[in-house]
């Protein structure tokens, strides 16, 4: 199953005629250029749930072309991933793996 199919099915599986009035998915772009992923978590099993943040090629480490980095996070109730421009799916899969692995 494509990660794209199993984040709409995260998503629907939230849905109880409440929490999609309320909360929901932002994807977008970055000007850098690269991806920004939002999923707010309130109301949702994931809300208390401790997020161990997760991330790479930022820093004195960065790949030089600047395309190769990620960058994952909870704050404020809302899983936030961010990426180069080749990172959309893996953000995604990240969180699917965090959220598959306190279903």
């Amino acid at each position: 199953m494509s990660k794209m199919i199993e984040l709409q099915n995260w998503y629907l599986s939230q849905c109880n005629e409440d929490w999609e009035h309320c909360y929901g998915i932002k994807i977008e772009t970055l000007d850098n250029p690269g991806w920004s992923v939002s999923i707010e978590l309130s109301d949702t099993y994931l809300e208390d749930i401790k997020y161990p943040e997760f991330c790479y090629g930022m820093g004195v480490d960065a790949d030089t072309s600047g395309n190769e980095w990620l960058d994952s996070k909870v704050e404020s109730n809302t899983f936030k991933g961010y990426g180069g421009p080749h990172k959309l799916e893996e953000i995604i899969t990240v969180f699917l793996a965090w959220a598959k692995s306190n279903a």
